[in-house]
């Protein structure tokens, strides 16, 4: 079809992206000081060059004056021999030494500093995963196209504006991830703007023959043909829209024949499930899990809140938690989860970030095949391990855990620390291994995950929440708090209810770290009970 070989050509223009990528804050604050440097180094080039030009601006000036003398009267000029001599040596020297300067490339300092921090320049793949957090974020969040537009978010300092160039460049990055829900949205977006007055490199050309095919690809076939319509308007000779035209008119006629012997429903249903954009990997629970990240979660009943308390907590008679509680807050009831409140102090979280930050790499996950740890698509984030020999602070903050939650630590994993950026994200998953999963933690030889201990090293200005889709829980970031629960009943069997993913972080940036417990030496701590389910 002409549609078909039409669009190819469109097809290839594009550069495909790795999927996934994220970038956290950190990263993105050194590239702020990156291009502050840039900007320093290109404004010593513009002062370097605007002497250049002055220079030569007041040697023009005073060969003008000089010229215009001599020319009313050449012989006369001449004829007086200082200024022989120095019509000689104007020519045979000054001018040569005028182009040396003309030539002389003032670029060469800034040329050099940008060659080298182009090195720490994100590349097509950064630029892509960037604009995927917006979609992701648009989509947990219920934000329209123009709302993120106007940089209309809450909890923002700094308020930012898209362009219709930059609309139209989201659109492209869906468009080349085949995600046509997204490139029609962004790409009306550009529209809209342009159609407002907006003055922008980008055409309205372009922003149609991306929108008519995304919308065609939706199966709005009238649609589609209305906006290559409108596209032909401007461009009456454009190949691919003339093309378009006639095929969705060819489509719209035989369409007219087959739906008179087939349900108008049917047909109706089709279209709708097609334009909702619901993704391929789409999770049953995706539509729990992102009203909870929005705070529109089901509210416990009031006879199970009176069963939620705030207490202060001696970790069981410990020693050091006597004198000294720390305090404890029923965040849920089943699973039951706990929040301590200022247990970590500033000055560790700084140390535990600063300790954590040169090793920050992509978050990983078990892999429940081979039992080896891989990064994935539904994890964005970067993390780091740290070791308790490594720092006495680690080492206080492990043994504080274990005080407080009397289970043992030395089997428990290091401990981690992840930085999600804007639109990072751990999607719905389990901290235990499942029946069908023996491998997952083989190689630690400790048993199973049989607990969680997080800790809040942020504060968050929007989003960010850990949310349990199971039982309709949403626990909030607060800095210096952590939150723990048993990821195993003290059968050993999981607790399937413990299912909790990390909601994308909208505005700000979330620091964390984490702690897994294992069960190797929790046998005296927890004893098995009679219950499989208790």
């Amino acid at each position: 079809m002409i549609w078909c070989v039409l669009m190819i050509g469109l097809l290839l223009t594009e550069t495909s992206a790795h999927p996934g990528f994220f970038t956290s804050i950190g990263q993105m604050t050194d590239l702020i000081h990156t291009e502050k440097d840039l900007v320093t180094s290109l404004k010593d080039y513009i002062r370097a060059e605007e002497d250049k030009l002055e220079q030569i601006k007041k040697w023009a000036e005073k060969l003008d004056g000089l010229t215009n003398t001599a020319t009313k009267d050449p012989e006369g000029f001449v004829g007086h021999p200082v200024n022989a001599f120095k019509l000689m040596k104007r020519l045979n020297t000054e001018w040569s030494e005028l182009e040396n300067l003309v030539l002389k490339d003032m670029a060469d300092g800034f040329i050099s500093n940008l060659t080298i921090q182009r090195q720490y320049f994100p590349n097509d793949e950064d630029q892509v995963g960037a604009a995927k957090a917006l979609f992701r974020l648009q989509d947990t969040y219920n934000l329209d196209t123009d709302t993120i537009s106007k940089g209309n978010l809450p909890g923002v300092k700094h308020k930012s504006f898209l362009t219709a160039e930059d609309c139209f460049e989201l659109g492209k990055v869906a468009y080349t991830e085949a995600d046509y829900y997204h490139t029609e949205l962004w790409m009306e977006q550009a529209l809209t703007q342009l159609e407002e007055g907006e003055v922008s490199t980008t055409d309205k050309v372009s922003v149609l023959d991306y929108l008519s095919y995304a919308v065609y690809q939706q199966g709005d076939l009238h649609k589609a043909l209305s906006l290559t319509k409108k596209l032909l308007e401007l461009d009456p000779e454009h190949q691919r829209a003339n093309g378009n035209l006639r095929y969705f008119e060819y489509i719209m006629t035989k369409e007219k024949d087959t739906n008179k012997s087939t349900s108008g429903d049917q047909s109706d249903q089709k279209t709708t499930l097609k334009r909702k954009g619901i993704a391929v990997d789409y999770l049953p629970e995706r539509r729990k899990y992102e009203m909870l990240c929005r705070g529109e979660g089901i509210k416990m009943t009031p006879r199970r809140q009176k069963k939620l308390f705030c207490r202060y907590h001696d970790g069981n008679r410990n020693p050091k938690f006597i004198l000294a509680p720390v305090k404890q807050e029923d965040e849920w009831d089943k699973p039951r989860i706990i929040r301590y409140h200022d247990i970590i102090s500033d000055a560790e979280i700084e140390i535990v970030k600063d300790l954590a930050k040169p090793r920050l790499s992509r978050a990983t996950v078990h892999d429940p095949e081979t039992g080896k740890l891989t990064t994935a698509q539904y994890r964005v984030s970067k993390s780091a391990w740290l070791a308790g020999y490594e720092d006495p602070v680690v080492s206080k903050i492990n043994m504080r855990i274990q005080d407080l939650t009397g289970l043992d630590v030395s089997t428990a994993e290091e401990l981690q620390v992840a930085n999600y950026g804007v639109g990072g994200q751990y999607e719905p998953h389990f901290d235990f291994a499942r029946k069908d999963e023996p491998d997952a933690f083989r190689e630690l030889g400790t048993g199973n995950r049989i607990a969680t201990w997080l800790f809040y090293m942020s504060d968050v200005s929007a989003g960010g929440a850990t949310v349990f889709p199971e039982v309709g829980a949403s626990v909030w970031p607060k800095k210096g708090t952590a939150v723990f629960w048993y990821n195993l009943f003290a059968s050993g069997e999981g607790d399937y209810s413990t299912r909790h993913a990390a909601c994308p972080v909208l505005v700000g940036n979330k620091w964390v770290s984490n702690k897994w417990l294992h069960e190797r030496g929790q046998e005296f701590r927890r004893p098995c009970t009679l219950s499989e389910l208790e």
